[in-house]
C-alpha cells in the first residue's frame, strides 16, 4: 500500500475533518522519528495516517475492526500489529513492541494536547510553537483533558526518552509538515 492509498482508505471510514487531521498529524510525527532514527518515512507515515482507521465508523470496536478494515485492504501484517498496539491497555491487549510502534503509543495523545494548542493560539498554526508552552498545557490537566497524560508518560518510558523529547520532535514536524497537512485538508 502506498501513500495515496492510505490516504484515500482513511477518508473512506472517516468523515470528520478533526479525525483526518489527527490522522495527518501523526503521519507527520511517525515521519519525523523515521527520519531521525533511519527508518523507512513513507511505511512509519502510513502507520501514523491509519492507526485510526477505525475509530470514527466503530469507536467501540476501535483497534479491533482495524485488523478486518486493513486486512481487506491487503495491508501487511507489520501494519496491522503497529495500529493495533497503539491501543495497548485501552482497547487491545496487542504490546508495542517495535520502536515504531513504542513512538506511535507515545505520540498519538501527544498530538491531540498539540492539535488543541494550536487551535488556541492567535495563528492557528504550530509555527513557533515552544517546547515550554506545550510542557505548561501538558501539565494543566483540565486542558485537553481527553488526551492521556499517562499514555504519553508510558509512551515516553517505553522509548527510554523523556518528556521534552517527544514535545521537540513532536512540534518540530508539525511545523515542517503543516502546509501538507493543510494542503491535504483542502482536498477533503
Amino acid at each position: 500500500m502506498n501513500r495515496e492509498e492510505a490516504f484515500e482508505l482513511l477518508k473512506k471510514y472517516n468523515k470528520e475533518p478533526y479525525h483526518i487531521r489527527h490522522g495527518l498529524m501523526v503521519e507527520a510525527i511517525m515521519r519525523e522519528f523515521a527520519r531521525i532514527n533511519n527508518y523507512d518515512e513513507e511505511f512509519w507515515g502510513i502507520v501514523g495516517l491509519l492507526h485510526d482507521i477505525d475509530y470514527e465508523m466503530y469507536p467501540e470496536e476501535h483497534c479491533i475492526k482495524a485488523v478486518e478494515l486493513l486486512k481487506d485492504a491487503n495491508a501487511s501484517d507489520e501494519l496491522i500489529h503497529a495500529v493495533v498496539s497503539h491501543g495497548y491497555n485501552i482497547c487491545s491487549d496487542v504490546e508495542p513492541v517495535h520502536y515504531m510502534e513504542k513512538v506511535l503509543y507515545a505520540t498519538d495523545e501527544l498530538t491531540g494536547i498539540i492539535a488543541s494548542l494550536i487551535n488556541m493560539r492567535p495563528s492557528k498554526n504550530a509555527q513557533g510553537m515552544e517546547t515550554s508552552t506545550l510542557k505548561k498545557k501538558f501539565k494543566d490537566k483540565t486542558f485537553a483533558r481527553g488526551c492521556s497524560r499517562d499514555i504519553v508518560k508510558a509512551g515516553a518510558e517505553m522509548l527510554g526518552v523523556d518528556l521534552n523529547y517527544l514535545f521537540e520532535h513532536a512540534i518540530k514536524a508539525i511545523e515542517q509538515d503543516e502546509e501538507f497537512i493543510n494542503n491535504e485538508m483542502a482536498k477533503i
